[in-house]
């Protein structure tokens, strides 16, 4: 039987019925739970885990516009506005400024850290022991459903895994970070034929997960119905982003403004400022000053830019609402910079882009891609969930069209729609292949060994080997674009909450050098203003011809001099690191004695998970619930990343990319040379440019990653290594995968499925 919860609140004007969840307010809640015995006030811990420090850090002199302060926040004017937050305050006093009212509140000092936390996929259908099949979902028959989900299966998260999730954020991270981005996916699955989802159920367990984060980081200030200023609920930041399963059918969002912008208006009023409020109903898009005057959250609405969305048809056509975000987000990163502002860029579908799996329609990747180039001084880092792996992806700006960058794209091509929320087995293995292949074929340094520095001192070239690796070391900086490795961006895809794999969340630390010090009382001004277009897009789509190529407004690049953005280059916001936690379920729910699973996952659509078939106890008896650090990318000994700007990723992207099959590790290798000669290096580096200037289109017109060849030593020849190199050489390799995979492939599995 279904857990029975009950939650009673203060206020009822929040009323939300789920079922066995009746959901009232968002501020103070007594929850019972029937199945579990687990009830009460939710108590928040007073303990709180201190993490890592990040060391000595590198100032960034060059830095311009570092001259506002953080004490100033906006609030809604009238009653029915959405609030705005804003962080790090205490209320002082009041003033008003262009309409509207600020508080100008005790500054809240900067932890220099963030949570970000994804795909819950709350489940109030999910009941303890019920079978992990595709026919049950988890919701009925017998089975090995433990009390905190069903790890490795395709079930969604039991409110048991939720609340203790929360909990423990709320122990560990409520007075140690700086504020949330919360990238989507907060409904269950529609997933059991015998219970179709509802719109009432979507917006209500939403309305459930916003409860949540309010017991976390509310600041229960018994406001009630006469709380007139909502923006105070909250004591930092919460940016959650729109899920392709926060919407009904799940993947198809039409053109705004619809029923789900309006809705999740409402419902996120607390997180959306009042003069984003008209941006966020027409298309769902948003951003948030974290940082008054220094820091801002630019939530995408992915789900536009989502292949799988049948209501949206890429970013080429004026009428679509894909162009349409990309030019609110080109003129607002632009007003950022005039503001000397950075931005962080959060949503749920990553950018995913390989033969074995695309998530975004080629013309909203071009311009993404080209909109990160042009804007590298001001955007820190993107974020997304919803793949369920914990990985990273590179933008080459070198895959940049020619077209694209004169301002012209063709309309999105026909595309077979796959409406599956789900990526087979097979499918993810060929996708990390693919994407280790292609960062096979990344630019490599030129290297020196000492055996060649003996050879050149005994025969008398060592001068003239130094000006060889001196060359061969300008022809590699200018391949990866400049010292910096401006040639590309990156993109982070955490892992999920929802126990597809082990429940997860991570936490990025980042530099607050010089921060601290500001200190104004300017108010934070309204959004750049955006003419939204009006036209209907049906009768658009009819007009549009597949040969013409539609014109938009290029961005403009950093200035002269402008330095390396953040992303590139340690300073004041650059990404130090980041902690990865997870909860180890099979060990918490202790159903089995026997905690290995011989059993290879089969490469169904469907996975019934580690425990299928076999017989848990006869009642729960749990460990004690939390997550545990999984790893840190930079006290790790085999990502050794000293932060997390371009040149340390591509640094990792290469030597994961550096892996040799384990059937050649007896077999002779390919390795590098240490400097290569002139002609070979002036081959590769043929028809580069500068970053600025125009790059040979693919062959193909679009992706040009299908296959991908490792480079091959001097003149061909093949020299043998020691099998204990070749293992080393592997190991970034498997532990990228190890942690894709959130430690529930064995290496004996991980060498099997991922060592060719």
């Amino acid at each position: 039987m279904a857990a029975k919860h009950s939650c009673r609140v203060r206020t009822s004007r929040w009323r939300v019925d789920t079922g066995d969840l009746v959901l009232h307010d968002v501020l103070e809640v007594k929850r019972e739970d029937t199945e579990t015995g687990n009830a009460g006030v939710t108590r928040r811990g007073d303990q709180e885990q201190q993490l890592h420090s990040g060391g000595d850090w590198q100032r960034y002199t060059k830095m311009r516009g570092l001259t506002g302060a953080v004490t100033a926040v906006l609030v809604a004017q009238t009653w029915a506005a959405p609030p705005v937050q804003y962080p790090l305050v205490q209320h002082l006093s009041e003033g008003s400024t262009t309409g509207q009212q600020y508080e100008v509140e005790k500054k809240r000092p900067l932890h220099g850290r963030f949570l970000q936390i994804t795909d819950f996929h709350p489940d109030r259908f999910y009941q303890i022991y019920s079978s992990t099949d595709s026919d049950s979902a988890c919701h009925r028959g017998h089975g090995p459903a433990g009390i905190y989900g069903a790890e490795t299966s395709e079930c969604d998260s039991p409110i048991a895994l939720v609340n203790k999730t929360m909990e423990w954020v709320a122990k560990e991270f409520k007075d140690k970070i700086d504020f949330v981005i919360w990238t989507g996916d907060s409904a269950r699955h529609d997933n059991d034929d015998a219970l179709p989802r509802t719109a009432s159920q979507v917006l209500g367990l939403n309305t459930f997960m916003v409860q949540k984060m309010a017991e976390v980081f509310g600041k229960h200030n018994n406001d009630g119905d006469e709380d007139r200023n909502p923006n105070n609920d909250f004591i930092i930041p919460i940016v959650p982003n729109l899920g392709n399963n926060d919407i009904l059918p799940h993947n198809i969002l039409s053109k705004g403004p619809n029923r789900w912008t309006r809705e999740y208006s409402s419902l996120w009023r607390q997180f959306i400022p009042e003069s984003q409020a008209h941006s966020f109903q027409q298309g769902g898009w948003y951003y948030v000053e974290v940082i008054p005057h220094r820091l801002a959250v630019f939530s995408l609405n992915t789900l536009y830019f989502f292949e799988s969305n049948a209501a949206a048809d890429g970013c080429s056509v004026r009428s679509e609402p894909g162009y349409q975000q990309m030019e609110w987000l080109r003129i607002q990163l632009q007003f950022m910079r005039d503001r000397g502002m950075k931005a962080i860029l959060i949503g749920h579908v990553p950018p995913v882009r390989q033969e074995a799996k695309t998530s975004w329609d080629e013309t909203c990747w071009q311009k993404y891609t080209l909109w990160t180039r042009q804007f590298r001084d001001v955007i820190v880092s993107s974020h997304y969930g919803h793949f369920n792996y914990d990985h990273f992806m590179l933008q080459d700006f070198k895959e940049l069209k020619k077209d694209t960058k004169k301002g012209r794209m063709k309309a999105a091509e026909a595309r077979a729609q796959d409406d599956s929320d789900e990526v087979s087995p097979l499918v993810k293995t060929d996708y990390f292949i693919q994407l280790r292949d292609q960062w096979s074929s990344l630019p490599s340094p030129p290297t020196k060994s000492k055996s060649s520095d003996f050879l050149d001192t005994l025969f008398g070239k060592k001068k003239k080997a130094k000006k060889e690796f001196r060359r061969a070391e300008k022809k590699y900086i200018k391949k990866i674009g400049g010292p910096y490795a401006e040639r590309f961006s990156a993109s982070f895809v955490s892992a999920s909450v929802v126990p597809n794999l082990f429940p997860t969340m991570r936490v990025f630390e980042y530099n607050t050098t010089g921060l601290d010090t500001l200190n104004t009382m300017a108010a934070i001004p309204a959004p750049a203003p955006f003419e939204y277009d009006t036209s209907d897009v049906e009768i658009e789509r009819k007009k549009k011809h597949k040969k013409k190529k539609y014109k938009f407004v290029v961005p403009d690049g950093p200035d002269e001099d402008a330095g390396p953005g953040p992303a590139y280059l340690m300073q004041p916001l650059s990404l130090i690191r980041y902690t990865q936690y997870f909860a180890n379920l099979t060990f918490i729910n202790n159903d089995f004695s026997n905690h290995t699973d011989e059993d290879a996952v089969e490469a169904e659509k469907w996975h019934e998970g580690k425990h299928k078939g076999k017989k848990p106890r006869h009642e729960p008896d749990p460990r004690a619930f939390g997550y545990e650090e999984f790893y840190d990318t930079r006290d790790d000994d085999v990502y050794r990343l000293e932060d997390l700007t371009m040149g340390n990723l591509l640094d990792l992207a290469r030597r994961i990319g550096d892996f040799v099959p384990e059937e050649d590790i007896d077999a002779s290798a390919e390795p590098k040379l240490d400097v290569r000669d002139d002609d070979e290096a002036e081959g590769e580096d043929e028809g580069d440019d500068e970053l600025d200037n125009d790059s040979e289109e693919s062959s193909s017109g679009g992706k040009k990653h299908k296959k991908h060849k490792k480079k091959k030593g001097k003149h061909g020849k093949k020299h043998k290594k020691k099998k204990h190199d070749h293992e080393k050489e592997n190991e970034a390799w498997y532990t990228f995968i190890h942690r894709a995979y959130v430690a529930t492939m064995e290496r004996e599995e991980i060498e099997e499925e991922f060592g060719r």
